[in-house]
């Protein structure tokens, strides 16, 4: 039986825009239905476009907000905070969030979330979040969460294929500016494989896998703004090949990890 394909994405030439039209969302809100109008009142979509949409309207919606006013710290979170300089309570939060703590020091808490994402603060973010003290916490599940838009905004890509990628803000060893990058994939391969292929002059590629979601999630970025209140963007010109993954399929297996303690 032959091996199955590995997955590809390719663009030639892409187009990338962002999406407006969408209201500050309250907990409970319909993300899908509304992020459905926005996109239909912005011309709609096409088979191969990826839909890229920020983590923190859809923990809005799903109801990630908590008032640090009613958070009370621990011991252990009073003893991180103590060793950061963060708020107790912030502490608190990213803790909860969190299966261990990777870097504890003056102005920096990096840790591995519950959702297998290595990041500052577990995720939890206090910018663009209305309510006083208010902090959000990354989506339960976002391969979920982006697979429930997907089914949802598939009609408008005439049943597609059609990605949609949940992204957030990380920084990333070695290099300084963070970068949008995904953490929720779906409908579509979450990384390019090149191995086994031959290059142009004949050498066959043993390592060579992209995080194509992580870039897809990076152009959206550029058009949506930090601070300009554009959680959706619409990536075209992509086609892809291999069967679809979750954005499980770039977190790197700890044991090969050279980065983490």
């Amino acid at each position: 039986m032959a091996e199955p394909a590995r997955p590809i994405v390719r663009g030639r030439r892409l187009q990338c825009w962002a999406v407006g039209g969408l209201p500050e969302l309250d907990p409970g809100a319909d993300l899908a239905a509304l992020g459905a109008m926005s996109l239909a009142a912005a011309g709609g979509l096409e088979p191969f476009d990826v839909v890229v949409v920020t983590s923190k309207v859809v923990s809005k919606a799903e109801g990630r907000v908590t008032q640090l006013s009613a958070v009370r710290p621990t011991s252990k979170a009073q003893e991180v905070a103590a060793r950061t300089g963060h708020d107790p309570r912030m502490v608190q939060v990213i803790l909860e969030e969190s299966r261990r703590v990777i870097r504890a020091q003056p102005g920096l808490l990096v840790t591995e979330t519950s959702q297998g994402l290595v990041c500052a603060n577990a995720g939890v973010d206090r910018s663009n979040v209305a309510g006083g003290e208010a902090v959000l916490r990354l989506p339960l599940d976002p391969d979920a969460s982006a697979q429930r838009l997907r089914d949802a905004w598939l009609h408008l890509a005439g049943e597609g294929p059609l990605g949609v990628v949940v992204s957030d803000t990380f920084g990333r060893p070695f290099r300084e500016g963070a970068v949008n990058v995904a953490i929720g994939v779906a409908g579509m391969p979450a990384l390019s494989d090149h191995r086994g292929r031959l290059d142009p002059r004949g050498y066959l590629l043993h390592a060579s896998t992209i995080g194509t979601a992580d870039e897809v999630a990076g152009l959206g970025e550029l058009v949506m703004g930090k601070l300009d209140g554009l959680p959706l963007a619409v990536v075209r010109g992509l086609r892809w090949e291999g069967g679809a993954t979750t954005a499980a399929a770039l977190q790197r297996d700890p044991a090969r990890d050279a980065f983490r303690s």
